[in-house]
């Protein structure tokens, strides 16, 4: 059974945090509702930028879109919108749709309407793709503006590869185990030499995409995956238990950083089917 370790004193009802601890999949950081869960990745995020700030001089992120984004918007409030170090933070996009910025699919427009447009972002060190060249064209145009940035050091590269290792890519769980644009028995699973790739049939709308490859995400000095909702229960079990063989692999179980730390975000109705949840919420004291 899973260790839970209680942090803080207020019951499940009362806002309360719980980590899980499991063998090799990372730190489970559970939340009892979404707001909180906000809260909680904001300091992590604001943590994760000053150490990496007073390390290297920059902080490298990748976003995805979503329920993600808009749960960042904590990120400009007190005390983050004063505190966080805005002018060293290089942003990009673990993956994108294929589509106009101005958009209503588009990750840069929804990245832009919660998030950059209150937060004093160096323009420069925004990076979003050419919208205006095809789905392959992209991808390709993305992996070389990255690449120059690797050059440069502003994003660092990995000890063991040449992969660029952004401080923090941020990933998105859907309900059938899909990270990024990466999506289960999709081929660009298997993509080992591009660091950008692209679809053209996804199985959510709109089809076409570009999106960072394993490679590039297992190279990252930390990973955090945001998990909510009861429909993505089964994808978290899959993605973070100790499954049977025959279980189905999930892109989100391929997540699995090579040197770096892997947290994920979750609120309890995700972490329903996850093996001690019923323990968690009995009235027997935790281990």
């Amino acid at each position: 059974m899973a260790c839970f370790v209680l942090l803080g004193h207020s019951s499940l009802l009362k806002r309360m945090a719980l980590l899980k601890r499991t063998k090799d999949r990372g730190d489970l950081r559970i939340r009892d509702n979404v707001d909180d869960l906000g809260i909680e990745l904001a300091e992590y995020i604001a943590e994760l930028s000053e150490a990496s700030v007073k390390e290297r001089g920059v902080f490298a992120i990748a976003l995805s879109g979503g329920s993600l984004i808009t749960l960042l918007g904590k990120l400009c409030e007190a005390p983050y919108k004063k505190t966080v170090d805005w002018a060293k933070w290089y942003i990009y996009w673990a993956d994108e749709r294929v589509v106009g910025k101005t958009h209503s699919d588009s990750n840069y427009k929804l990245t832009k309407d919660v998030l950059l447009s209150k937060m004093p972002v160096i323009p420069s060190h925004i990076h979003s793709i050419n919208d205006s060249l095809s789905a392959e064209d992209a991808a390709s145009d993305y992996e070389f503006d990255l690449r120059q940035l690797v050059k440069a050091r502003t994003v660092a590269v990995s000890e063991v590869n040449d992969c660029p290792k952004f401080d923090l890519i941020l990933l998105n769980m859907g309900s059938d185990g899909h990270v990024a644009s990466l999506f289960p028995n999709h081929m660009a699973l298997d993509e080992k030499d591009d660091w950008v790739t692209f679809i053209t049939d996804s199985p959510e709308p709109p089809p076409e995409r570009i999106t960072f490859t394993f490679p590039v995400i297992n190279s990252a000095s930390n990973v955090a995956v945001l998990v909510t909702g009861a429909a993505k229960g089964e994808a978290l079990h899959l993605a973070v238990d100790d499954v049977e063989p025959e279980s189905p692999l999930i892109p989100g179980r391929m997540v699995h950083p090579t040197y770096g730390k892997l947290v994920w975000f979750v609120d309890t109705a995700a972490a329903s089917k996850l093996e001690g949840f019923d323990f968690l919420l009995s009235d027997q004291p935790f281990a």
